[in-house]
C-alpha cells in the first residue's frame, strides 16, 4: 500500500518528517524517501531501499543533509519516490500511494504528446512520474491535481511539495486516507493519525474523497471541496492500519475488537483458549475472548517487527521463510489445548499453513480458525493488497477452482454465507490447511463493526463490488 507524511513548519521540520514517515513503516517494505525545501538551498532529496533494513536505519545518518521548513516523506511499495520535477509550474516534488489501474492508457496518452518516462526496475513507468506528468498538463497546481485525479482510475493520494507550500490531494473516491494534524508551530498531513501524538500534533480533520488542501506553516486552505461518493478501503481497519490510527474518525483497534465480538456471537464451538495471530489478529482475538468468556492467551509470540509481512516479498520461497521465522510457539500453552485462533484474513494461506503445522507438532488438540473478514475472492484493483500475478494464488480462488474448475459464472454464489458453494469453498480451505474448523466473518457483520454505510466502503476483495 504505502504511506505518506508531509510537514510545513515555522522552524526546521526534518525531525518531524523523519519520525512521522518512520511511523508509517508498517505500510510498505520496498523503498523510503524524503524531499525537503529550503528557501536558501532549494530542494533536497534522499531515497533508499528498505528491502533489507528499516527506514530509520537508512535515513538517520543523512538527516543533516536534508534541511528546510517544509518536506514530504514516503514509505513505498512501488519504485523510487519522491520525484522532483522541473516544469512550467516551477520545481516541485511528489509522493503518492495507491494503484493506478489505467497506467498503460495514461502512458500512451503521454507518448502522444511527446512526453517520455524513465524506465523503472519493473520495466514500466514509475506511477509517481506519470502523476507528475498529469499535473504538469495544467496551468497551475490546483487544476493539475484535479485533472490528474479525474484521469486516474484506481486510487492515488498524493502530496506535492512546492516552493510555497504543500498540496495534499486525497484520491477521488477516498480509498486511501489523508489526515491533517495541527501543532502550534506547524501543520502536517499523514496517511495515518498514529504518526501525530508523539510529535505533538493533534488530529484536526480527515480530508474527504477528492479534496485538495494547501498546507503552509500558517494554516491549511481548502482549494477543492470533497466529492459526495466515497469507497474507503475496508482493509485499513481489518489489517493494514496501525491500532492507534483512526480513519473517518473510527479507531482501528476498536473495529478489530468489534470484529472479534461479532465472530464470537455466532460461534458454536468450544475451546480452552482464544488467541490472535500477531500483530493484527490480536485485537480481533481480544474481542472474541471478551464476548465468549474464553480466556485469551498467547501460544505464539512475535520475534520483534524485524520480519516483514509474509505476502509482501514477490518470491514464494522468501514468503514461506518469512511466514515460519517471525512467530515463535510456546509449547506449554499449546500442548493438549483446543485453540480458537483469530486472524485478520487469509490471502494465499502461506503463513497460516505453516503455523498450523507447527501448532500440531507442539501438541495442539484442536485448531479452530476464525477470520475477521469474508473470504477473499477477487484480487484488489485499487491498492497493492492481495494483488497477484495469478488470481488462483488467493486461497478462496484455489478452492473455487478445485470445486468448479475455471468456471467463474458462480462466483456470486461463493460469496453468500450459508450457500452450498460457500460451505464447500470453506470446507476445501479448511481441509487444505488441516484445521479442525474454519469460519469467515459475514460481510454485513464486518460493515457493522466498522460503523460506516456499506456504500462508503470498498468491499471489492470479497464481493467484487466497486466503481471508478
Amino acid at each position: 500500500m504505502g504511506g505518506l507524511f508531509g510537514c510545513a513548519s515555522r522552524d526546521e521540520c526534518i525531525h518531524e518528517l523523519f519520525y512521522g514517515t518512520d511511523y508509517l513503516s508498517h505500510l510498505g517494505t520496498r523503498r523510503g524517501g524524503i524531499a525537503t525545501y529550503d528557501s536558501k538551498d532549494g530542494f533536497h532529496r534522499s531515497i533508499h531501499s528498505l528491502e533489507n533494513a528499516y527506514f530509520r536505519n537508512k535515513f538517520e545518518s543523512a538527516l543533516h543533509e536534508l534541511t528546510g521548513t517544509m518536506g514530504i516523506g514516503i514509505i513505498s511499495d512501488t519504485d523510487a519516490q519522491p520525484i522532483v520535477f522541473n516544469s512550467h509550474l516551477g520545481r516541485f516534488a511528489v509522493v503518492m500511494v495507491g494503484k493506478i489501474k489505467n497506467i498503460d492508457e495514461l502512458e500512451k496518452e503521454a507518448f502522444a504528446r511527446n512526453v517520455h518516462f524513465s524506465e523503472t526496475s519493473g520495466g514500466g513507468a514509475n506511477p509517481t512520474e506519470v502523476v507528475g506528468a498529469l499535473i504538469c498538463r495544467a496551468g497551475n497546481f490546483i487544476d493539475g491535481l484535479s485533472e490528474a485525479q479525474t484521469a486516474i482510475k484506481g486510487s492515488c493520494s498524493l502530496l506535492v511539495l512546492t516552493e510555497k507550500g504543500i498540496y495534499a490531494s486525497r484520491d477521488r473516491l477516498g480509498r486511501t486516507p489523508i489526515v491533517i494534524g495541527k501543532r502550534h508551530d506547524a501543520f502536517a498531513a499523514s496517511s495515518e493519525s498514529s504518526a501525530f501524538p508523539n510529535l505533538g500534533f493533534e488530529t484536526e480533520r480527515f480530508l474527504g474523497p477528492g479534496e485538495i488542501v494547501f498546507i503552509t506553516p500558517d494554516g491549511v486552505e481548502q482549494v477543492k471541496a470533497p466529492g459526495e461518493k466515497m469507497q474507503i478501503c475496508s482493509f485499513l481497519w481489518v489489517y493494514y492500519g496501525y491500532p492507534a490510527s483512526s480513519y473517518e474518525g473510527i479507531n482501528t483497534e476498536q473495529v478489530r475488537y468489534n470484529c472479534g465480538r461479532a465472530l464470537a456471537k455466532r460461534e458454536k464451538m468450544s475451546g480452552d483458549l482464544v488467541a490472535g495471530i500477531p500483530d493484527s489478529g490480536i485485537g480481533h482475538g481480544l474481542g472474541f475472548s471478551h464476548e465468549s468468556k474464553i480466556p485469551y492467551m498467547r501460544p505464539y509470540v512475535k520475534y520483534t517487527p524485524t520480519w516483514p509481512r509474509s505476502f509482501m516479498p514477490q518470491n514464494q520461497s522468501v514468503r514461506d521463510l518469512v511466514a515460519r521465522m517471525k512467530l515463535i510457539p510456546i509449547r506449554e500453552i499449546i500442548h493438549g489445548k483446543r485453540i480458537i485462533f483469530c486472524d485478520d484474513s487469509v490471502v494465499r494461506g502461506t503463513q497460516l499453513q505453516d503455523n498450523v503445522q507447527i501448532l500440531y507438532e507442539y501438541g495442539a488438540k484442536e485448531l479452530h480458525m476464525r477470520i475477521a473478514c469474508p473470504c477473499l475472492i477477487y484480487p484488489c484493483e485499487f491498492l497493492n493488497f492481495s494483488t497477484s500475478r495469478s488470481t488462483l494464488d488467493l486461497a478462496g480462488r484455489k478452492a473455487i477452482a478445485d470445486i468448479d474448475g475455471m468456471n467463474t459464472a458462480n462466483l456470486s454464489d461463493y460469496q453468500q454465507n450459508g450457500s452450498e458453494r460457500h460451505s464447500a469453498m470453506v470446507a476445501n480451505i479448511c481441509e487444505r490447511l488441516k484445521l479442525t474448523s474454519l469460519t469467515y466473518q459475514r460481510l454485513d457483520d464486518l460493515v457493522m463493526a466498522i460503523g460506516l454505510e456499506k456504500e462508503k466502503l470498498c468491499t471489492h476483495c470479497w464481493d467484487g463490488s466497486s466503481f471508478f
